[in-house]
């Protein structure tokens, strides 16, 4: 009896990608997109910052609002109180946020500074309980780093409170679409490879 089997390399783009092989122009696109949009945001940090400060604001509001029906409709629950004190909660903070999204965006700035310093901190902790593992010092480089985006946003602070978001955001967005450019153009390799058959097979026989 002969079998033939293929090679794992030509029917594992299969497994990977699915139906992105098909649209792949698509995610390409929307890659390009993203790097557009995050490129124009880093001219303009100020705006994107609000924007996202509203964003975040509406996004608490329409929650809290939500949660509040969903509170109404709970009757005999014994956490209910606490369950509508939350969505008023969320609803306050949402409405905070949207009337005053400068100072809203100072604060952010300011937490998100010391989140900075203190991940900064556990990794540097982190890679001195390693250093007996190979590449421990990238742990402390990056923990090092941490710590001195920390404090830049700190020593800068308030006036960082009106860029720092907006920049974060756009760096997300530039690297986001890179990511889906290099994913669309490894789809559409996979793709080809796929329309040109089988690279290699291996043939027995019983």
């Amino acid at each position: 009896m002969v079998v033939k089997r293929e090679n794992l390399m030509d029917t594992a783009p299969d497994v990977l990608f699915g139906d992105v092989k098909k649209n792949w122009g698509w995610l390409l696109a929307l890659g390009i997109l993203s790097i557009i949009l995050g490129t124009i945001g880093l001219g303009m940090t100020f705006g994107l910052t609000i924007v996202s400060v509203l964003f975040f604001g509406a996004l608490l509001l329409v929650g809290g609002v939500l949660q509040l029906v969903n509170a109404f409709q709970c009757k005999g629950w014994k956490s209910v109180l606490w369950h509508a004190l939350i969505a008023l909660l969320y609803v306050l903070g949402g409405i905070a946020i949207m009337l005053d999204p400068i100072l809203a965006s100072t604060l952010f700035t300011l937490m998100l500074a010391g989140a900075l310093i203190g991940v900064g901190v556990v990794r540097i902790i982190m890679a001195f309980q390693n250093r007996a593992a190979k590449g421990w010092y990238w742990a402390l480089i990056a923990g090092i780093i941490s710590i001195l985006l920390g404090v830049i946003i700190i020593a800068q602070w308030p006036i960082s409170g009106l860029w720092v978001i907006g920049l974060f955001v756009a760096i997300e967005l530039i690297f986001n679409g890179w990511a889906y450019v290099f994913i669309a153009l490894a789809a559409r390799n996979a793709a080809k490879t796929g329309a040109e058959g089988p690279r290699s097979t291996a043939t027995g026989t019983l």
